[in-house]
């Protein structure tokens, strides 16, 4: 059996999308931006209700952009169809300082399968920095204020 050809763009260059910035939805997202700070991001624009809620958040880190967006109704850990994958130098220096902020030590990574959903908490979890054939170097895994699933890996 022949595997199909992989597809190639069908538009043309000047029409092309260059860039892509995630965006999720969160209970809180000053809460949210507080998390993502410990993380090196930063804040660089924000929207509020007028009685003062921030209903979305723009977050940046050196080239990683990050936007947060306030949920219309309650976010459930076990329905997060998308995990975050980002890149850090030294990912057990991350991890100390995650922990020297009063993130919650999860211990061993959890296998495969395994869901924030497992961790109920609203508070941030970190766990143990695990290498993988993908990324030798070590990975870490995160569950945010919201039950989203951060993988950080180290390159080189």
């Amino acid at each position: 059996m022949s595997e199909s050809p992989l597809p190639q763009p069908d538009c043309p260059t000047v029409a092309r999308v260059t860039g892509n910035v995630p965006m999720v939805h969160v209970v809180d997202v000053d809460a949210a931006s507080r998390f993502y700070a410990l993380l090196g991001f930063a804040c660089e624009s924000r929207f509020s209700a007028a009685d003062g809620t921030a209903n979305w958040c723009a977050l940046a880190s050196g080239g990683a952009r990050l936007f947060l967006s306030r949920a219309s109704g309650p976010v459930a850990a076990e329905q997060q169809a998308v995990l975050l994958y980002m890149y850090s130098p030294d990912v057990r220096a991350l991890r100390a300082h995650l922990l020297a902020r009063g993130v919650i030590d999860g211990g061993a990574t959890p296998g495969e399968g395994a869901r924030a959903a497992d961790w109920p908490s609203s508070r941030p979890v970190v766990f143990d920095v695990e290498p993988r054939f993908y990324m030798p170097q070590g990975e870490l895994r995160l569950h945010d204020p919201d039950g989203y699933v951060v993988l950080v890996g180290q390159l080189g």
